[in-house]
């Protein structure tokens, strides 16, 4: 429920495991062949399955072995290919691929825009974010999606998580606040919350699974969350 006082005055976003996910219906059909179950939600949680194993083993962002092998075993591909069938994902999976949005995000995100929160993106990508958000989930100023101040692209800017200044980039989109008032929520421990808890901003993990149970960051399983304590 809503506090009389907020918490925060404005959110950002990582895009990739926030806004959306690898498009499951390209994966789904691909890893099928080797035994994987096909369904959006299997391969959901697989991707914060892989997520949880990248944030144990300290992958940096394009170490995406660990991801792949943790991806592949939670659609549930038989052992003896899960071998081949991760290297095909790890060779399949581009950053055009980071394009499916997540139903229960967009409808959290059309809300805190409705309550005139101020929101924007910051994420680690490769120069393709803002034009595969633009499709489905969002846009700078004024467009058929929710409107936000600011997409920041990591190769756009060049800068990149976990270096902490890439959220410079952000804040000049909201001058008015201080950082610690301003919410990030993103899906890796590396990537995300180290980033932004350097940078001076409150980090938040998606974390739908409780994969990272005992943590000692906030965690929230869905955007929806901060929509019901940001507007009621």
């Amino acid at each position: 429920m809503a506090t009389n006082t907020p918490r925060f005055d404005a959110v950002l976003f990582d895009a990739g495991g926030v806004l959306v996910l690898p498009d499951p219906t390209v994966l789904a059909p691909l890893l099928d062949f080797y035994g994987g179950d096909a369904s959006i939600e299997v391969h959901r949680r697989a991707h914060y399955a892989g997520m949880r194993d990248k944030s144990r083993e300290g992958s940096l962002e394009d170490e995406w072995l660990v991801y792949d092998a943790a991806y592949v075993s939670a659609v549930g591909v038989r052992s003896a290919d899960r071998s081949e069938a991760a290297d095909v994902l790890n060779r399949t999976r581009t950053p055009d691929l980071w394009r499916w949005p997540i139903p229960e995000t967009q409808v959290a995100l059309r809300r805190l825009a409705a309550a005139g929160v101020p929101i924007g993106v910051v994420s680690n990508a490769s120069g393709q974010v803002e034009g595969s958000l633009n499709r489905s989930v969002c846009q700078v100023g004024e467009g058929p999606f929710v409107s936000v101040r600011c997409i920041v692209d990591s190769h756009v800017v060049g800068v990149a998580k976990p270096d902490p200044t890439i959220f410079d980039y952000a804040m000049p989109y909201f001058p008015n606040f201080k950082r610690s008032r301003v919410a990030y929520i993103g899906d890796s421990v590396a990537m995300d919350i180290r980033s932004s808890t350097a940078a001076g901003l409150h980090p938040i993990l998606i974390d739908p699974h409780g994969d990272h149970a005992g943590a000692d960051f906030e965690r929230i399983r869905s955007v929806g969350v901060i929509a019901d304590e940001l507007c009621g």
